[in-house]
Protein backbone atom coordinates (compact mmCIF):
# COMPACT_ATOMS: atom_id res chain seq x y z
CA UNK A 1 0.00 0.00 0.00
CA UNK A 2 1.69 3.61 -0.80
CA UNK A 3 2.11 6.21 1.58
CA UNK A 4 -0.09 9.11 2.15
CA UNK A 5 3.65 11.16 2.49
CA UNK A 6 4.85 12.97 -0.33
CA UNK A 7 9.09 12.95 -0.45
CA UNK A 8 10.09 16.34 -1.15
CA UNK A 9 13.15 16.70 -3.24
CA UNK A 10 14.29 20.54 -2.43
CA UNK A 11 17.42 19.27 -0.50
CA UNK A 12 18.71 17.23 -3.11
CA UNK A 13 22.00 18.63 -5.18
CA UNK A 14 23.84 20.59 -2.94
CA UNK A 15 23.90 24.18 -1.92
CA UNK A 16 21.80 26.38 -4.12
CA UNK A 17 25.13 28.64 -4.14
CA UNK A 18 27.34 25.77 -5.73
CA UNK A 19 27.29 25.90 -9.33
CA UNK A 20 27.02 22.22 -10.29
CA UNK A 21 26.94 18.85 -8.40
CA UNK A 22 28.63 15.78 -8.75
CA UNK A 23 29.09 12.03 -7.60
CA UNK A 24 29.19 12.79 -3.59
CA UNK A 25 25.13 14.14 -4.08
CA UNK A 26 23.92 11.59 -6.90
CA UNK A 27 25.36 9.26 -3.54
CA UNK A 28 23.47 11.52 -1.05
CA UNK A 29 20.21 11.62 -3.27
CA UNK A 30 19.98 7.85 -3.81
CA UNK A 31 20.33 7.46 -0.21
CA UNK A 32 17.18 9.29 0.36
CA UNK A 33 15.00 8.32 -2.58
CA UNK A 34 15.70 5.09 -1.39
CA UNK A 35 15.23 5.52 2.15
CA UNK A 36 11.87 7.40 0.63
CA UNK A 37 10.65 4.28 -1.21
CA UNK A 38 11.46 2.14 1.93
CA UNK A 39 8.42 3.60 3.77
CA UNK A 40 6.48 3.35 0.45
CA UNK A 41 6.77 6.83 -0.80
CA UNK A 42 5.89 6.85 -4.36
CA UNK A 43 5.48 10.58 -4.86
CA UNK A 44 8.75 12.56 -5.81
CA UNK A 45 7.89 16.55 -5.24
CA UNK A 46 10.35 19.26 -7.57
CA UNK A 47 10.11 22.56 -8.44
CA UNK A 48 12.27 23.77 -11.15
CA UNK A 49 14.25 26.45 -8.76
CA UNK A 50 14.88 23.67 -6.41
CA UNK A 51 18.96 24.29 -6.17
CA UNK A 52 18.66 26.29 -8.99
CA UNK A 53 18.11 23.48 -11.56
CA UNK A 54 20.07 20.79 -9.69
CA UNK A 55 17.76 18.92 -7.61
CA UNK A 56 15.95 18.30 -10.46
CA UNK A 57 19.09 16.96 -12.36
CA UNK A 58 20.77 14.87 -9.66
CA UNK A 59 17.17 12.93 -9.62
CA UNK A 60 17.33 12.20 -13.35
CA UNK A 61 20.76 10.86 -12.82
CA UNK A 62 19.13 8.58 -10.82
CA UNK A 63 16.44 7.89 -13.48
CA UNK A 64 19.23 7.29 -15.91
CA UNK A 65 21.15 4.83 -13.35
CA UNK A 66 17.87 2.96 -12.63
CA UNK A 67 15.21 3.21 -15.84
CA UNK A 68 13.38 0.72 -14.43
CA UNK A 69 12.62 3.67 -11.29
CA UNK A 70 10.45 5.85 -13.36
CA UNK A 71 7.51 3.07 -13.46
CA UNK A 72 7.48 3.72 -9.74
CA UNK A 73 7.25 6.35 -9.04
CA UNK A 74 5.38 9.55 -9.57
CA UNK A 75 7.15 12.88 -9.91
CA UNK A 76 4.93 16.22 -9.49
CA UNK A 77 7.30 19.64 -9.91
CA UNK A 78 6.21 23.10 -10.39
CA UNK A 79 6.62 26.27 -11.97
CA UNK A 80 6.06 29.84 -11.71
CA UNK A 81 9.12 31.43 -9.90
CA UNK A 82 11.93 33.79 -11.53
CA UNK A 83 15.13 33.82 -8.92
CA UNK A 84 16.82 37.44 -9.22
CA UNK A 85 20.27 37.48 -9.69
CA UNK A 86 22.50 39.20 -7.41
CA UNK A 87 21.14 42.42 -6.28
CA UNK A 88 18.03 42.06 -8.43
CA UNK A 89 14.23 40.68 -7.77
CA UNK A 90 12.99 38.09 -8.37
CA UNK A 91 9.59 37.55 -9.62
CA UNK A 92 6.45 35.16 -10.26
CA UNK A 93 6.26 34.75 -14.06
CA UNK A 94 2.64 32.06 -14.85
CA UNK A 95 2.69 33.74 -18.31
CA UNK A 96 1.92 30.49 -21.13
CA UNK A 97 5.39 31.30 -22.46
CA UNK A 98 7.16 30.66 -19.10
CA UNK A 99 5.39 27.96 -18.39
CA UNK A 100 5.87 26.52 -21.34
CA UNK A 101 9.60 26.78 -20.95
CA UNK A 102 9.56 25.81 -17.39
CA UNK A 103 7.90 22.50 -18.15
CA UNK A 104 10.91 21.63 -20.98
CA UNK A 105 13.25 22.51 -18.39
CA UNK A 106 11.97 20.51 -16.06
CA UNK A 107 11.40 17.13 -18.23
CA UNK A 108 15.19 17.92 -19.49
CA UNK A 109 16.48 17.40 -16.37
CA UNK A 110 14.65 14.87 -14.77
CA UNK A 111 15.39 13.01 -18.09
CA UNK A 112 11.87 11.62 -18.56
CA UNK A 113 9.03 12.53 -21.07
CA UNK A 114 6.31 13.23 -19.01
CA UNK A 115 5.33 14.84 -15.60
CA UNK A 116 2.31 13.13 -13.50
CA UNK A 117 1.47 16.45 -12.03
CA UNK A 118 2.74 20.11 -12.76
CA UNK A 119 1.41 22.59 -9.92
CA UNK A 120 1.77 26.35 -10.23
CA UNK A 121 4.12 27.75 -7.92
CA UNK A 122 3.25 30.74 -6.11
CA UNK A 123 -0.33 32.82 -7.43
CA UNK A 124 0.85 35.15 -10.10
CA UNK A 125 -0.69 38.77 -9.74
CA UNK A 126 -0.50 39.24 -13.60
CA UNK A 127 -1.85 36.19 -14.37
CA UNK A 128 -4.31 35.61 -17.38
CA UNK A 129 -6.67 32.44 -16.42
CA UNK A 130 -7.69 31.82 -20.21
CA UNK A 131 -4.02 32.31 -20.77
CA UNK A 132 -2.87 29.59 -18.45
CA UNK A 133 -5.71 27.69 -19.00
CA UNK A 134 -4.47 27.48 -22.83
CA UNK A 135 -0.69 26.78 -22.19
CA UNK A 136 -1.81 23.54 -19.60
CA UNK A 137 -4.18 22.67 -22.02
CA UNK A 138 -1.71 22.11 -24.80
CA UNK A 139 0.53 20.36 -22.07
CA UNK A 140 -1.56 17.41 -21.63
CA UNK A 141 -2.63 17.19 -25.18
CA UNK A 142 0.97 16.77 -26.13
CA UNK A 143 1.26 14.38 -22.90
CA UNK A 144 3.89 16.57 -21.26
CA UNK A 145 1.53 16.57 -17.90
CA UNK A 146 -1.02 14.32 -16.50
CA UNK A 147 -2.87 16.33 -13.98
CA UNK A 148 -2.36 20.16 -13.08
CA UNK A 149 -2.77 21.40 -9.41
CA UNK A 150 -1.96 24.86 -7.62
CA UNK A 151 0.82 25.90 -5.10
CA UNK A 152 -0.31 28.40 -2.04
CA UNK A 153 -3.50 29.55 -3.83
CA UNK A 154 -7.05 30.47 -1.89
CA UNK A 155 -10.49 28.89 -2.94
CA UNK A 156 -11.07 32.14 -4.98
CA UNK A 157 -7.87 31.81 -6.65
CA UNK A 158 -8.51 28.31 -7.44
CA UNK A 159 -11.96 28.48 -8.59
CA UNK A 160 -11.15 31.64 -10.76
CA UNK A 161 -8.90 29.16 -12.21
CA UNK A 162 -10.60 26.40 -12.57
CA UNK A 163 -13.12 28.57 -14.94
CA UNK A 164 -10.40 28.45 -17.77
CA UNK A 165 -9.19 24.26 -17.65
CA UNK A 166 -10.92 21.56 -19.35
CA UNK A 167 -9.33 19.64 -16.32
CA UNK A 168 -9.90 19.56 -12.67
CA UNK A 169 -7.17 20.79 -10.51
CA UNK A 170 -5.79 17.96 -8.76
CA UNK A 171 -3.90 19.54 -5.94
CA UNK A 172 -3.10 22.63 -3.86
CA UNK A 173 0.43 22.22 -1.76
CA UNK A 174 -0.13 24.89 1.37
CA UNK A 175 2.46 25.54 4.09
CA UNK A 176 0.44 23.41 7.08
CA UNK A 177 2.00 22.29 10.38
CA UNK A 178 1.49 21.65 13.79
CA UNK A 179 3.23 25.29 13.96
CA UNK A 180 1.28 26.60 11.05
CA UNK A 181 -1.98 25.98 12.83
CA UNK A 182 -3.20 29.08 11.05
CA UNK A 183 -5.57 26.68 8.81
CA UNK A 184 -7.06 25.23 12.13
CA UNK A 185 -7.57 28.68 13.81
CA UNK A 186 -9.55 29.87 10.60
CA UNK A 187 -11.89 27.02 10.88
CA UNK A 188 -12.62 27.53 14.78
CA UNK A 189 -12.17 31.30 15.33
CA UNK A 190 -15.79 31.90 12.45
CA UNK A 191 -17.70 34.79 14.34
CA UNK A 192 -15.03 35.39 16.83
CA UNK A 193 -12.81 38.81 16.99
CA UNK A 194 -9.77 36.85 16.59
CA UNK A 195 -10.59 35.33 13.56
CA UNK A 196 -9.37 38.72 11.58
CA UNK A 197 -6.01 38.22 11.98
CA UNK A 198 -5.93 34.85 10.91
CA UNK A 199 -4.05 35.00 7.96
CA UNK A 200 -4.89 31.42 6.08
CA UNK A 201 -7.86 32.03 3.46
CA UNK A 202 -10.66 30.88 4.97
CA UNK A 203 -12.52 28.06 3.11
CA UNK A 204 -9.60 26.87 1.53
CA UNK A 205 -9.73 23.57 2.54
CA UNK A 206 -13.54 23.33 2.70
CA UNK A 207 -13.53 23.71 -1.12
CA UNK A 208 -10.50 21.11 -2.09
CA UNK A 209 -12.81 18.42 0.25
CA UNK A 210 -16.18 19.67 -1.57
CA UNK A 211 -13.62 19.45 -5.36
CA UNK A 212 -11.34 16.39 -4.84
CA UNK A 213 -8.68 18.61 -4.75
CA UNK A 214 -5.79 17.28 -2.87
CA UNK A 215 -4.12 19.44 0.30
CA UNK A 216 -0.87 18.63 0.12
CA UNK A 217 1.51 20.22 2.92
CA UNK A 218 5.15 21.53 2.02
CA UNK A 219 7.14 21.94 5.80
CA UNK A 220 4.69 19.66 7.64
CA UNK A 221 7.55 18.99 10.58
CA UNK A 222 7.90 22.87 10.75
CA UNK A 223 12.03 22.39 10.37
CA UNK A 224 12.27 20.15 12.99
CA UNK A 225 11.07 22.74 15.59
CA UNK A 226 9.01 19.89 18.15
CA UNK A 227 11.37 17.08 17.12
CA UNK A 228 14.73 18.14 18.45
CA UNK A 229 15.71 19.01 15.32
CA UNK A 230 16.36 22.74 15.37
CA UNK A 231 16.35 25.55 17.93
CA UNK A 232 16.23 27.83 15.52
CA UNK A 233 13.43 30.44 15.38
CA UNK A 234 11.96 28.74 18.43
CA UNK A 235 8.61 30.94 19.94
CA UNK A 236 7.58 31.29 22.99
CA UNK A 237 4.72 27.75 22.84
CA UNK A 238 7.38 26.04 21.27
CA UNK A 239 9.47 24.00 24.02
CA UNK A 240 6.07 23.02 25.74
CA UNK A 241 4.61 21.14 22.27
CA UNK A 242 8.13 19.75 22.19
CA UNK A 243 7.00 17.93 25.23
CA UNK A 244 4.17 17.23 24.56
CA UNK A 245 5.13 15.24 21.03
CA UNK A 246 7.98 13.57 22.86
CA UNK A 247 5.11 12.76 25.68
CA UNK A 248 2.92 11.48 23.24
CA UNK A 249 5.78 9.54 21.36
CA UNK A 250 6.97 7.95 24.28
CA UNK A 251 3.49 6.76 25.14
CA UNK A 252 3.30 4.89 21.47
CA UNK A 253 6.13 3.43 21.20
CA UNK A 254 6.98 6.17 17.95
CA UNK A 255 9.20 8.85 17.39
CA UNK A 256 8.56 12.49 17.33
CA UNK A 257 8.17 13.26 13.54
CA UNK A 258 5.69 10.55 13.44
CA UNK A 259 3.34 12.57 16.06
CA UNK A 260 3.87 15.96 14.31
CA UNK A 261 2.85 14.14 10.91
CA UNK A 262 0.29 12.50 12.22
CA UNK A 263 -1.94 15.40 13.57
CA UNK A 264 -1.78 16.97 10.00
CA UNK A 265 -2.50 12.93 9.04
CA UNK A 266 -5.88 12.91 11.02
CA UNK A 267 -7.37 15.78 9.76
CA UNK A 268 -10.34 15.21 7.91
CA UNK A 269 -9.01 16.90 5.17
CA UNK A 270 -6.69 14.01 3.93
CA UNK A 271 -3.80 16.26 3.96
CA UNK A 272 -0.49 14.91 2.43
CA UNK A 273 2.50 15.64 3.89
CA UNK A 274 5.39 16.46 1.99
CA UNK A 275 8.82 15.55 3.94
CA UNK A 276 12.13 17.34 2.56
CA UNK A 277 14.79 16.34 5.09
CA UNK A 278 17.91 14.25 2.95
CA UNK A 279 18.69 12.60 5.41
CA UNK A 280 17.90 8.50 5.22
CA UNK A 281 17.66 8.43 9.60
CA UNK A 282 14.91 11.22 9.57
CA UNK A 283 13.05 10.20 6.79
CA UNK A 284 12.60 6.64 8.37
CA UNK A 285 11.90 8.59 11.59
CA UNK A 286 8.58 9.34 9.71
CA UNK A 287 7.28 5.40 8.85
CA UNK A 288 4.63 5.29 11.47
CA UNK A 289 3.02 8.43 10.95
CA UNK A 290 -0.29 7.03 9.08
CA UNK A 291 -0.69 4.83 12.15
CA UNK A 292 -0.17 7.44 14.64
CA UNK A 293 -2.85 9.23 13.20
CA UNK A 294 -5.35 6.15 13.42
CA UNK A 295 -4.39 5.70 17.06
CA UNK A 296 -4.61 9.30 17.94
CA UNK A 297 -7.87 11.11 19.94
CA UNK A 298 -9.76 13.44 19.62
CA UNK A 299 -8.61 15.05 22.92
CA UNK A 300 -4.54 14.19 22.14
CA UNK A 301 -5.62 16.35 18.96
CA UNK A 302 -6.90 19.42 20.26
CA UNK A 303 -3.97 18.65 23.30
CA UNK A 304 -1.41 19.23 20.49
CA UNK A 305 -3.05 22.20 18.59
CA UNK A 306 -3.88 24.48 21.87
CA UNK A 307 -0.58 23.62 23.19
CA UNK A 308 1.07 24.92 20.19
CA UNK A 309 -1.23 28.12 19.46
CA UNK A 310 -0.13 28.88 23.21
CA UNK A 311 -3.65 29.20 24.96
CA UNK A 312 -7.22 27.27 24.33
CA UNK A 313 -9.74 27.71 21.96
CA UNK A 314 -13.09 29.62 22.25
Amino acid sequence: MASRLIYGCMGLGGPWDAPDYGPQQVAEAEKAVEAALALGITRFDHADIYGRGKSEAVFGELLRQDPGLRDRVQLQSKVGIRLGGPGGFGHYDLSAAAILDGVAGTLRRLRTDYLDVLLLHRPDPLLDPAEVGSALARLIADGAVRAVGVSNMSAAQMAALQDHLHVPLAADQLELSLHRHDFVDSAVLVNHPDGAATSFPHGTLEHCLRHGIEVQAWSPLAGGRYTGRTAAHAGPHDGAAAALVAELAAAKGTTGEAVVLGWLLRHPARISPVIGSANPQRIAACADAEAVAGSMTREEWFTLYQTARGRSIP
